[in-house]
């Protein structure tokens, strides 16, 4: 077992832009397609995620400097430290069963698949953590190796049948086809999402609410353009942050071009993906016929791309910081995950069909929801990381993560498992949830194939 955490660890070193292209490579091997064109989808996939990758740095280094600049403007203090995900996926990667884990999810998506109990072909191994860190919260608060198995393999199956109940959407938004989000942190969302939606569109003077980058742009001229609208965004936050008019105009070009920019990198990303995608239909359709259609499981971020989802985010950002203060009982400043809440916006307007409006007012509570159950656990968080050794340096003191340390999902059913009647009582709410989310995918409004 040593020795498989060893290879784990290594094998997980590698940077997504370069672990990606490799499986996407075999892959396009195994489905024999010529070498030249295997290897031109693999590194044009790599380069795709480098430009997201490289975009979404740059986002997070001017950001930062002015939510900051706002926080220490307005006094704001909170005895909580929002780290981000990286120490929980740090957690995840040095938990004991990791290894094993790894290898049953693996083995549960190629029964499934065999079995056509589902269409997603995960190949997204680095966000196996995210699954697997249920697993750990779980042994943590239950000491139960059984339940945290068990509810951990579970959830793994549900991603894979909510990133198929969602692909058709997540295709037709992103303009790549054959592909799913088989990602917890952000599929988990969806059902949540589509149901709201739904609702919402049988609000009278809601449904006819126009709100996709499109039609802004249709009855607003160049003021819906998503670079102007990412102008307009910096300089409000420029203004809150108190920037004097240079490094303000820097800030809100700097915003245009992000929004601008990452579009672009979503393209690549569908050039590469298109000849791995047709080449696995053909294969599949010719040595495993009773599959039928089958998705790619990719992460989330090649979804940051599409113009709504930035344009949510950057309605949720502020929001989240001005929820933080005015909300009684929640501990800290949402900083260190703040620029993540693409992940949830990328679903949440997936199931909107790019409707800013709607992705808005339903991101709003969901980050309360994350808000509120990032504060309670930041106690749990900092014990499990003095258990596996993954203390912060240079802090000791209590750490939450806003959004994977307050996934809805996550923190429901590790309460469920501790014997919480609220949480347990939730079940039959949350299947209700599923089965209508089951039904909506081939409703007329969301039917995309």
């Amino acid at each position: 077992m040593e020795l498989v955490q060893k290879f784990l660890t290594y094998f997980l070193s590698f940077q997504p832009f370069v672990l990606l292209p490799v499986i996407i490579f075999i892959m396009a091997l195994i489905f024999r397609m010529k070498i030249a064109t295997a290897l031109r989808s693999a590194l044009t996939l790599g380069i795709g995620f480098i430009g997201i990758f490289m975009t979404f740095d740059f986002f997070v280094k001017i950001i930062k400097p002015v939510i900051e600049a706002f926080i220490l403007r307005t006094g704001m203090n909170m005895p909580v430290l929002d780290t981000g995900w990286p120490p929980l996926a740090r957690i995840a990667w040095t938990y004991e069963l990791a290894p094993l884990l790894l290898v049953i999810f693996i083995a549960i998506n190629i029964v499934m698949l065999l079995t056509r109990l589902t269409k997603t072909v995960n190949i997204d191994i680095w966000n196996y953590w995210h699954v697997i860190f249920l697993a750990v919260l779980i042994q943590f608060m239950t000491n139960s190796v059984v339940l945290a198995v068990t509810i951990s393999s579970m959830s793994f199956i549900l991603t894979l049948k909510l990133a198929e109940w969602s692909a058709p959407l997540v295709n037709k938004i992103s303009g790549m086809k054959g592909i799913c989000i088989p990602h917890l942190s952000a599929i988990i969302h969806f059902p949540v999402a589509i149901v709201s939606d739904y609702i919402i569109g049988k609000i009278p003077f809601l449904r006819s609410v126009k709100a996709d980058p499109e039609h802004i742009r249709k009855n607003l001229g160049l003021a819906g353009e998503p670079m102007i609208i990412g102008f307009v965004t910096g300089l409000f936050l420029g203004i809150a942050g108190g920037y004097e008019i240079r490094e303000l105009l820097t800030l809100a070009v700097s915003f245009s071009a992000v929004v601008f920019i990452l579009p672009k990198m979503g393209e690549i990303l569908g050039s590469a993906l298109i000849p791995v995608s047709e080449g696995m239909k053909k294969f599949i359709n010719k040595n495993f016929p009773h599959i039928g259609t089958s998705y790619i499981g990719l992460d989330v971020a090649v979804l940051f791309g599409i113009p709504a989802v930035l344009v949510t985010a950057l309605f949720l950002m502020p929001a989240s910081i001005v929820l933080a203060v005015i909300l009684p009982k929640i501990n800290f400043i949402p900083i260190g995950d703040l620029t993540n809440l693409l992940v949830p916006s990328a679903i949440i307007v997936t199931a909107a069909r790019g409707n800013i409006v709607r992705s808005v007012m339903i991101g709003i509570p969901v980050v309360i929801a994350n808000l509120y159950y990032a504060s309670y656990y930041a106690p749990v968080l900092t014990e499990m990381s003095v258990k596996y050794n993954n203390k912060i340096e240079g802090y000791d003191g209590l750490f939450t993560s806003f959004l994977d340390g307050g996934n809805i999902y996550r923190a429901w059913m590790a309460e469920a498992t501790t014997g919480d009647l609220v949480s347990i009582a939730a079940i039959p709410l949350v299947i209700i949830l599923l089965i209508i989310t089951w039904k909506l995918k081939n409703h007329s409004d969301y039917k995309a194939e």
